[in-house]
């Protein structure tokens, strides 16, 4: 086991220059590989740098980089012009699609008594270890696995064998880990890189996955005092040391603890990353334990124009809805099409304000009639833009005609609580 690349720090800035000469030192090490895959995330991880370190790995191996394999999980495959905008002018024929209900290999199952376990006896499943295909059977001799270390709501920090076993995993596995994290409790995972959901994962890493030769290449971004972005970290290694000294980094640069809670928070969502409420809700579930009792989150989406990035999945959302754990969790009970869906519960439930306080969502491409019909406020997106202007907010409290807001643009980078939320 090997740690490759260890460096960062919370003001560290990582320019691109740099983050190559490390990457290519890495590569180096490892020795030279004739066939090589990337595992990158899509363009809703844009941030993390992953498109600029893969056409990096491009640069370096050449035609040796055989295949780019997106870790899409439920998301929709991306578009020609989105690969280019996010990985350059690696050959488009190289990108392969992973479809989660058709294109994987199961390679072992974690056990019912383990998921009982750790989920303090609520659940009574066993774990398929699932991944795409092409890692089960491509036969390539080097696998890069590259993301961001962030605080994550399905398994507290994202990515390390998750990029794997989720990103590339197949239906059951991503169902029943995501409501795994669910049930467990989203507020006792985030900004935690050991937890219930991780164990398992690495209980099947440790059991399935060793024969296969993965080496994760993870960052750590951060928001700079500009608003702008910066690689605070990379961390490259083939074990677990590489993930968790990334974690602990993550936690410095991307968990913003606040001494009062919010009592309304205004969040902006990229049109050209969030589409869906499936991914939107960040702005829900990366601010939950930041909002006051009674509070309200604003959510400007105008590039939001669904609910699932799957259509089934969508189907689902629509009919159940926004409703909170009690209501999610008597739903999965009761109907047969819910229980069969697991992810879809766990999303449900990680949208939800629980009742605590009110969800105005204000997206370009739904009506009101569909927002409502999903357990949120609607709010109509061209007044709520000119109140609270995108453009003249900093990050942070900002005082609008007289009322303080709480803004935020980039909810995938960070996660915000109120001390009184955060348990030892």
């Amino acid at each position: 086991m090997s740690l490759y690349c260890s460096t960062g720090a919370v003001d560290r800035e990582l320019p691109r220059e740099e983050l190559q000469e490390l990457l290519f030192a890495a590569l180096d090490r490892l020795g030279s590989r004739s066939r090589v895959l990337a595992v990158p995330p899509d363009l809703t991880r844009i941030h993390s740098q992953a498109g600029p370190l893969t056409h990096m790995a491009y640069q370096y191996c050449g035609d040796r980089l055989a295949a780019v394999l997106p870790a899409l999980g439920t998301h929709a495959p991306l578009r020609p012009e989105q690969i280019t905008h996010m990985f350059g002018d690696i050959p488009q024929e190289r990108f392969l699609v992973h479809n989660w209900r058709t294109d994987i290999e199961t390679l072992g199952e974690v056990p019912a008594d383990y998921i009982r376990e750790q989920s303090e006896g609520k659940l009574d499943y066993p774990w398929p270890a699932q991944v795409n295909k092409h890692i089960a059977h491509g036969d390539f001799d080097l696998i890069l696995s590259i993301g961001q270390v962030v605080p994550h709501e399905v398994i507290g920090m994202a990515n390390y064998n998750k990029n794997i076993l989720v990103g590339t995993g197949g239906r059951e596995g991503i169902n029943r880990s995501h409501y795994l994290g669910a049930v467990y409790g989203m507020e006792r995972l985030m900004g935690r890189a050991q937890n219930p959901v991780r164990n398992v994962l690495n209980y099947a890493a440790d059991r399935f996955l060793k024969h296969l030769p993965i080496v994760y290449v993870h960052t750590v971004v951060g928001r700079k005092n500009d608003d702008g972005l910066a690689v605070r970290g990379l961390f490259i290694g083939d074990d677990e040391e590489c993930f968790l000294k990334a974690a602990e980094l993550s936690v410095q640069v991307n968990f913003e603890h606040l001494d009062v809670p919010i009592r309304k928070a205004v969040v902006y969502l990229d049109p050209h990353e969030f589409h869906s409420t499936w991914l939107g809700n960040k702005a829900v579930y990366r601010t939950r334990m930041a909002l006051a009792d009674g509070g309200e989150l604003i959510i400007l989406a105008p590039g939001v124009r669904e609910f699932g990035e799957d259509k089934r999945i969508d189907e689902l959302i629509r009919k159940y809805g926004y409703r909170g754990t009690p209501a999610t969790l008597e739903a999965v009970r009761d109907n047969p099409d819910l229980a069969s869906d697991l992810s879809a519960a766990a999303h449900l439930i990680h949208g939800s304000s629980e009742g605590r306080f009110r969800i105005t969502y204000c997206p370009g491409q739904l009506s009101r009639e569909e927002i409502e019909g999903v357990g949120f406020a609607y709010g109509d997106l061209a007044e709520m833009m000119h109140r609270y202007d995108p453009d003249k907010l900093q990050h942070g409290f900002n005082s609008v005609d007289d009322e303080e807001i709480f803004f935020i643009a980039h909810p995938g980078l960070g996660l915000w609580a109120h001390k009184s939320r955060l348990s030892e």
